[in-house]
């Protein structure tokens, strides 16, 4: 290859690569509307965001794979937690974690009521971005993961239709991304309470007089506490408040009858 033909090669690779950036870079503008759903971005939304730049969240946290990696990321976290959980952290954090326990402490932010409806608003906006499924699950932190959280792994692939096997895989993918709230290790409390031995537990629970719910045996009071979390409160300052539990109440809009049943069948499985 003589000089000249290395010059035009160099030239020619360069022009053609631009036109196909600045094609892309065209096409993918053209679709920030629809992928970001705008028209879902109200007032609230735009002062969360407000709030979120403020405080200087992105400090610690990430959004959409952006941000400092210290904390867990937030892009799906209205997925993961229900509002009042979210309300209730915000207005306090302490009450939740321990930097003795997990090894790191968020300080508060001290935010006004109206200020905490506007960053829900902002991560929930967040969370509805076709984001083309990154990330694909929640972001443990490095060194701030809890005592037994381990025990609920990566996601595995179900090797056939047996019911038990997909809820397996359900619990461990997001959404629901149930592993992100609770652990299958005996005693160990995350965001949830642990679920070891959680349908021995349940049926106990159904059978005795505290039980205000709906369920006449374990497997319905573990579909209730999927699709009604409400229905009947689990005890514990970090788990309810205000007659509302801390649960996401929106399974039933993310997963499908079928789902439930697998998730059901799994869980039926840890006694």
């Amino acid at each position: 290859m003589t000089k000249r033909h290395t010059r035009l090669f160099f030239v020619g690779g360069t022009l053609l690569f631009s036109l196909i950036f600045l094609g892309l870079t065209i096409d993918s503008r053209r679709q920030f509307d629809t992928l970001t759903n705008a028209d879902l971005i109200t007032q609230d939304v735009k002062d969360g965001k407000d709030v979120w730049h403020h405080k200087n969240c992105i400090n610690c946290h990430t959004l959409l794979g952006e941000g400092a990696y210290y904390a867990p990321d937030l892009t799906k976290i209205t997925e993961h937690r229900g509002e009042a959980y979210l309300r209730a952290f915000l207005k306090d954090p302490s009450q939740f974690y321990s930097e003795e326990v997990h090894r790191r402490l968020m300080p508060n932010p001290n935010l006004s009521d109206d200020q905490i409806t506007q960053v829900i608003a902002f991560l929930d906006w967040v969370s509805k971005i076709d984001n083309q499924g990154w990330p694909p699950r929640p972001i443990l932190v490095t060194g701030g993961t809890m005592r037994g959280s381990e025990a609920v792994g990566e996601p595995v692939a179900a090797a056939s239709d047996d019911p038990v096997a997909q809820g397996d895989v359900l619990f461990r993918q997001s959404p629901p991304a149930c592993f992100a709230c609770h652990s299958t290790a005996p005693g160990v409390a995350l965001a949830g309470p642990s679920l070891a031995g959680i349908a021995t537990r349940a049926a106990a629970l159904v059978d005795s007089v505290q039980y205000t719910g709906a369920a006449t045996d374990a497997e319905g009071y573990l579909r209730e506490s999927i699709v009604d979390p409400h229905a009947y409160l689990v005890e514990g300052p970090i788990y309810s408040a205000g007659g509302r539990s801390f649960m996401p109440d929106n399974n039933q809009d993310i997963l499908t009858a079928e789902q439930i049943d697998q998730l059901v069948a799994y869980l039926m499985t840890l006694r």
